[in-house]
């Protein structure tokens, strides 16, 4: 990929809607998709016989065995258009890590060569009965006999790993860490669809949480949910004549690991690298540098991803992140600071992935955040999964 992005600026979001975040919903998330889909039409001013692309990405994140059945753990686009009764030019998912990224490229480019007017993207996530992350295997068969024997297994093994090489490499401390997760938290209480509504999180509360992987504790993670969020696409032409103001897609990057690792083997030094390489990608794709972007969304699936994407995308010096963030540089009560929180993330929200931080971009961009609303917010962006093993799409208010 070299040069800006060809349909840069030509598609826009126009609609949105959001289920509510809870722990284990009251209805299925083939139904939750279903309404949050329909909801989402609506808001944008178009019928379901006008939506004729439909993209999503389907992975249940869920490394305790548990089984994927469309409709009922997943929700495909395939599944979702059949059951709303569409019927579409386009359909498909995307396969991979940093969902969102994948989705969002799909849909783009669907509505740019002439695929589809008008594409539905969703993403829906379960939250299954029973232990989440447990190691279910008997035995460990081709890459995974050389790590899961020895307890290496899951994110939280993946995380815990580059998490200690941080700590250690830059003199950090677990209370610089403190102030990521109260950010989050602090934002996502005042979210009304977020499953910590009204419950922000003290550094105390943090401190004395107990330990799952050292150094991860309970509220590095986010917490498992059930929701669906829906958005509409289409051109920017076609956007001028509907109720919202439209949110254009200025340019989008997307990376894998460079260098052979065992599975979840994710060194430091690779997400900082292969990181670095993903923001080169992406700000030449978008047509801008990171000093234009006024509000950041970075990934926070995991606490330490927060100091890693400052870093890579430069937003603070590398090895200074966790500095940056106790001296307040992330707080969005701040005027000064980088609100690279303010949409709550997955940890102030629930395990959504990407979705609060395009929600984030989109609601403020839109100038639809109500008393939330940030006043100078015309670029955003939002991350998606680790750095070095996922992507960012870079968000207008108008085209430039």
């Amino acid at each position: 990929m070299s040069g800006r992005f060809a349909a840069s600026n030509k598609v826009a979001i126009v609609g949105y809607a959001h289920s509510q975040v809870r722990r284990r919903a009251d209805q299925s998330l083939g139904a939750q998709s279903i309404d949050t889909a329909r909801a989402a039409i609506a808001d944008a001013g178009l019928r379901l016989q006008q939506i004729d692309g439909f993209v999503s990405s389907s992975l249940l994140p869920s490394a305790g065995g548990q089984i994927a059945e469309d409709g009922v753990s997943t929700v495909s686009s395939a599944w979702l258009a059949q059951h709303l009764g569409a019927n579409p030019r386009y359909v498909a998912g995307f396969e991979g890590i940093g969902q969102i990224t994948g989705s969002v490229g799909i849909a783009v480019n669907a509505v740019a060569s002439g695929a589809a007017d008008h594409v539905l993207l969703h993403r829906a996530l379960h939250n299954p009965a029973g232990r989440y992350h447990a190691n279910p295997m008997r035995e460990a068969r081709g890459q995974q006999q050389w790590t899961a024997p020895q307890g290496f297994f899951g994110p939280l093994a993946m995380i815990a790993l580059p998490y200690n090489e941080y700590l250690q490499r830059f003199g950090a401390r677990r209370e610089s860490m403190a102030a990521v997760v109260v950010e989050a938290r602090k934002n996502g209480a005042r979210i009304p669809w977020s499953y910590w509504h009204d419950r922000p999180l003290s550094t105390s509360e943090y401190l004395t949480a107990p330990m799952l992987f050292d150094p991860v504790c309970r509220y590095d993670c986010d917490i498992p949910v059930d929701g669906a969020a829906a958005f509409v696409f289409t051109s920017a032409d076609r956007a001028k004549d509907l109720p919202h103001p439209p949110v254009y897609v200025a340019g989008y990057a997307a990376g894998t690991p460079d260098r052979r690792r065992l599975p979840l083997h994710w060194p430091l030094d690779d997400i900082l690298d292969g990181g670095a390489q993903t923001a080169r990608r992406l700000w030449e794709h978008a047509g801008i540098a990171a000093e234009e972007v006024d509000l950041p969304q970075v990934y926070d699936g995991f606490s330490p991803f927060v100091w890693l994407w400052l870093e890579v995308l430069g937003f603070c010096p590398p090895g200074e992140a966790h500095r940056f963030v106790e001296a307040g540089g992330i707080d969005s009560d701040r005027p000064d600071a980088i609100p690279a929180l303010s949409g709550g993330g997955a940890l102030g929200n629930g395990r959504m992935h990407g979705i609060p931080q395009m929600l984030e971009c989109y609601l403020q961009l839109a100038r639809r955040a109500g008393d939330r609303q940030r006043d100078k917010a015309t670029i955003g962006l939002a991350c998606h999964s680790s750095p070095h093993f996922g992507g960012a799409v870079v968000y207008s208010a108008e085209p430039f």
